[in-house]
């Protein structure tokens, strides 16, 4: 009879880390952005893409538990800004020496949150107007610590 309590722990164990790891929401965004977040949750990561009404993605945040490892040079380094309280430098993305349409306004940036969480975020915007407001629309991000908990 001592196969039961091992079965019936080992379960429990289970749910505990299945409720542990359950995917995390995205952080909020502010009903006047007219975006709505697409969620992706993998292991160690979560995945968030902002999309206008007719779906263009404008605004990726990926959290995760790694640093995301992109080279930021300082060659394409544009705006100061900070997110999550963090102060960071905004960057034109390495596309290997292409420029397609757009390219001017894009950004990038990692920022390590703290011990073992990083945040990836990359805008996309159609005018340098655009990428104002997303700039202002990330820096006022609120991670709360259950939308960052596992590096999620």
């Amino acid at each position: 009879m001592k196969f039961a309590p091992v079965v019936l722990s080992s379960l429990l164990f289970v749910a505990a880390s299945a409720c542990a790891q359950a995917p995390v929401d995205c952080p909020s965004l502010p009903a006047s952005s007219g975006l709505q977040w697409q969620q992706q949750a993998q292991s160690g990561f979560l995945v968030c893409r902002a999309a206008t009404s007719d779906g263009r993605e404008v605004l990726s945040l990926m959290l995760s538990q790694r640093d995301p490892g992109i080279p930021l040079t300082r060659s394409l380094r544009q705006e100061k800004g900070s997110f999550a309280g963090e102060s960071m430098y905004w960057y034109q993305p390495d596309l290997g020496g292409q420029q397609p349409p757009g390219y001017a306004e894009r950004r990038i940036s990692v920022v390590k949150l703290d011990k073992g969480r990083y945040a990836q975020i990359a805008l996309y915007p159609d005018s340098s107007q655009e990428l104002g407001t997303l700039q202002q629309l990330a820096q006022g991000m609120n991670l709360t610590p259950s939308a960052v908990a596992d590096g999620r």
